[in-house]
Order: structure tokens, then sequence, then C-alpha cells
């Protein structure tokens, strides 16, 4: 059980690796179930204990803010990609 990491820790290092692209442009796809699945594109403002928190330019000028928990990402509900390049980041897939 050494070798792997616990769902804890794995939390711990998206929120420390989100923290580090604060301030960075990232496009945002989540499955919100039901086959809706949203993309949004905008910018990382915040990282908090339980959640990070992304400003979306929506219509007519106007801005939201789109909240998304850290195991989401962990489990793939929420990706996140590069807006530039279509890379993703944070994939925690491949880990058992």
């Amino acid at each position: 059980m050494d070798s792997e990491a616990s769902p804890a820790n794995r939390v711990d290092r998206i929120r420390d690796e989100l923290t580090e692209l604060r301030g960075n442009a990232l496009r945002v796809r989540a499955n919100l179930g039901r086959s809706r699945i949203v993309e949004r594109t905008g910018t990382l403002i915040g990282t908090y204990d339980a959640l990070f928190i992304i400003e979306v330019e929506e219509r007519r000028g106007r801005t939201s803010r789109q909240s998304y928990q850290y195991v989401d990402v962990l489990t793939s509900t929420v990706e996140l990609y590069d807006p530039d390049t279509g890379e993703r980041l944070l994939d925690f897939t491949g880990l058992e």
C-alpha cells in the first residue's frame, strides 16, 4: 500500500497543482450526467480547501463564476485542458 497514493493525497496534489495555475486560462469539460456535457473556457481565479473557481466570459460581456470540486477532477467528472494546445491537464485516470 506504500506505493499507491491515497485519494486524500491525490486531492491535495490536484489542489497544489491548480494553485500554481491560478490566473491562467483553462478549458473545463464537465459531465453533468444524463449525457449533458458542458465545455467552458475561463480563468482560474481561486483555489480553496474543497473546490476551485473559474471565471467564465458569458454573452454580452457578462462574466460568471463556476465552482468545481477537486474530487470531480480525480474521478474525471471534470476534465481540465490547456485552451491553446488542447492538452489535458491533471490526468489521474492511470493511477490505481
